[in-house]
């Protein structure tokens, strides 16, 4: 079943009462919802009919429907409406996946969140946006090259995404506010519970030309678990991530890893020769997880083709045209999305068997088409 239309207040409240199902995660309710059409017909379906829904076993299948039966639902739908109102009273909104709304690059990573809370607003431009992430304690060659980065980036209509924590998100983010354009911060609490609490002025000013998000419910303290899930929407948001300087075991390690196993771009600002500090950016290089952005001409040579609806004309420099594909190779590209895809399910889709189709994804990668990601995953440049 095809996703559902924009969210009314009574689906949007149902979809809320769902979430709060033991064992229920995004995942899981994705899957629910597209398989009944609504979370309000899950309340009514039986025990059998649960069980024919991807990813729900029968176990889970008795907790959904002794769930509809019990208080826990009362109790789920007072909580909804709570978080509704709150969310009214707050200036926010809640968006729930299948809102046209939705941020489009998020929907298309593997475990996009159910609901997001927002504050401010998206527009059309953001769905060309690159993240800008690093540490929390930069040096003064970090932080010189956070301020670049963002703000030329930010100068050529570019969407610029980072997570409101101390450092270089807060550079970033200031940045592109000092250049009059657009910026997105992803926290990893409630959106009325700001972190830390002197970004509070800065997430206002953010609201009036961006906006503040997160998945986390009205009320969320920040939680040091909090923040692996925060980080996936940073990247899972924007077309790629910058790490501009990280320690290697800094938190912008953890984003810059989830960026590369969803299939985006990532890349690494080489360290200052003067700092005698272990690297992360360099490991990032080393190891083939970061692109070698020493100025934003490097992000552009790569992302160009792909921003041409934002940057200004002559802007970006176009990569090569792939060179000369087999039918085989042909076939395989056609058959893939822009969501990282297993070998399995491609080489059905294609009509190879999976040694085959192995074969052609390697000469495809030797020739620029597709990227091979752990996991026997591939996903199409």
């Amino acid at each position: 079943m095809g996703r559902m239309e924009q969210q009314t207040a009574d689906g949007l409240r149902d979809l809320l009462v769902l979430s709060r199902i033991p064992g229920i995660g995004p995942s899981r309710l994705r899957a629910l919802v597209e398989h009944f059409g609504s979370a309000a017909a899950v309340a009514t379906a039986s025990a059998r009919q649960l069980v024919g829904v991807e990813g729900i076993e029968r176990k889970t299948a008795s907790v959904i429907s002794a769930f509809y039966r019990s208080t826990a639902s009362a109790a789920a739908g007072r909580f909804a409406d709570e978080q509704i109102a709150r969310a009214r009273r707050g200036g926010a909104s809640i968006l729930s996946l299948w809102d046209r709304t939705y941020p489009s690059s998020l929907r298309k990573i593997s475990d996009p969140p159910a609901f997001i809370f927002l504050k401010g607003n998206l527009v059309a431009k953001d769905d060309f946006s690159i993240a800008v992430v690093g540490t929390r304690s930069p040096s003064a060659y970090g932080m010189q090259i956070a301020e670049r980065f963002a703000s030329e980036l930010s100068r050529l209509g570019i969407t610029i995404v980072s997570g409101l924590a101390r450092g270089i998100d807060t550079i970033a983010h200031g940045a592109s506010l000092r250049t009059n354009g657009r910026t997105l911060a992803v926290i990893g609490s409630g959106i009325d519970v700001i972190y830390p609490s002197e970004n509070r002025g800065l997430a206002d000013r953010i609201v009036s030309q961006g906006a503040v998000i997160t998945e986390f419910p009205m009320g969320t303290k920040p939680d040091a678990v909090n923040f692996p899930r925060r980080n996936r929407i940073v990247s899972g948001i924007a077309l790629a991530t910058v790490v501009v300087e990280t320690p290697p075991d800094g938190g912008a390690m953890i984003t810059a890893g989830i960026a590369h196993d969803q299939g985006r771009l990532v890349f690494a600002v080489p360290s200052s020769w003067s700092e005698r500090k272990p690297s992360g950016t360099n490991l990032l290089i080393k190891q083939g997880k970061g692109k070698l952005a020493e100025t934003i001409d490097d992000i552009l040579a790569e992302l160009g083709p792909r921003l041409t609806a934002v940057l200004p004309e002559g802007k970006g420099k176009r990569l090569a045209p792939l060179p000369e594909l087999t039918l085989f190779e042909r076939k395989l590209l056609d058959a893939m999305g822009d969501v990282p895809v297993h070998v399995d399910p491609l080489a059905a889709r294609a009509g190879f068997s999976v040694p085959d189709a192995l074969v052609h994804l390697l000469a495809l990668e030797f020739k620029g088409g597709v990227r091979q990601l752990p996991g026997k995953m591939f996903v199409r440049l």
